[in-house]
């Protein structure tokens, strides 16, 4: 070693430290503030992972970002919300149409609402799908955006990944999550219905866990209770764990739609008293008799709805759909 040549190097470790202290406490200054954009904003389709079958074949699993708080869209599956099956990068190029009647409808929402709405449906693929993507191509506000697809190694899933992307079970990592199954739904009646505007549809399904994981565990605050209000301290958005089920639209304008009771959000609003599971304080409902979840829905405007109704225990999720056709 030269002589001086440690000096050297503490110097050229430590100025860096100095500047980057100064840029730190210079972001104090200049630092922009965070907005919560309400509307204005687009929605980006998100590809969240996939898992093998026990046939062979996988399972790829797809969700979306809404980066408005309240705005919501509705997209008819065609040139706007299409799927395609293609080799892989062979449509990284956004300005490439390739929407194709045949194949773009994969069961994907048409309704979107608001903020992260996560592992929200899957697409099976065969067991030779080899290195192809399915591509989720969603357009707003005049900006194409797609979602990829694959059976890449690293996009390898299972129940617990699901678990902590919801912030599953207060965020637990707890390895017992990996063989979490999820709530089974049995719906009561005929999943295609008719019924007029104006007229409540009744809707009835039956829920249970078949494992009862994870543990349902007391909510952070009750309902009632005397304690005050605390923000949430966590970086990452977390819900407790216990059985819920909720109706949503999946396909058609839900401002035409009116649930009774009101449904909890299944999305991932997190702002206080937001009626979510990921919204403090939220108080797990008690299981009604049985586990049967009743509701009604009535639609003031006529047309063809997709009522998707989604049971979780705080770290999975199941679906079961109503297909309903609205007349005058």
């Amino acid at each position: 070693m030269k002589p001086g040549s440690r000096l050297s190097s503490l110097q050229f470790r430590v100025v860096p430290v100095f500047f980057l202290a100064l840029f730190i406490g210079s972001q104090s200054v200049i630092a922009q503030p965070r907005y919560m954009q309400l509307s204005g904003e687009i929605v980006s389709p998100a590809f969240e992972g996939w898992w093998p079958n026990a046939d062979g074949t996988f399972k790829l699993f797809y969700g979306y970002m809404n980066s408005n708080w309240r705005q919501q869209f509705d997209i008819s599956v065609g040139p706007d919300n299409y799927f395609t099956f293609t080799e892989a990068g062979g449509l990284d190029d956004l300005s490439m149409d390739a929407y194709d009647f045949v194949v773009a409808d994969q069961g994907q929402p048409t309704h979107l609402y608001p903020r992260r709405n996560p592992f929200l449906f899957t697409i099976d693929v065969p067991a030779d799908f080899g290195t192809r993507e399915l591509v989720w191509t969603l357009r707003t506000r005049d900006q194409t955006n797609r979602a990829y697809g694959s059976l890449k190694p690293d996009y390898r899933i299972d129940p617990q990944v699901i678990s902590t992307e919801v912030g599953g079970n207060f965020g637990s990592l707890s390895d017992a999550l990996r063989t979490n199954i999820p709530p089974e739904i049995r719906l009561e009646g005929e999943s295609f219905r008719s019924v007029r505007v104006g007229q409540a549809l009744s809707l009835a399904v039956r829920v249970h866990d078949p494992d009862d994981l994870p543990p349902p565990r007391d909510s952070r605050m009750r309902a009632g209770s005397n304690q005050p209000y605390r923000p949430p301290s966590a970086i990452v958005v977390m819900s407790p764990p216990g059985l819920r089920f909720s109706w949503t639209i999946y396909r058609g304008p839900a401002k035409y739609a009116t649930f009774n009771p009101v449904q909890f959000k299944t999305y991932i609003d997190s702002r206080a008293y937001a009626n979510s599971p990921w919204s403090p304080p939220y108080t797990v409902p008690t299981p009604p008799e049985e586990g049967r979840w009743t509701a009604e829905v009535t639609f003031n405007q006529p047309g063809e709805y997709v009522l998707r109704g989604i049971a979780s225990d705080g770290s999975m999720f199941t679906y079961q759909n109503i297909n309903v056709t609205v007349t005058r």
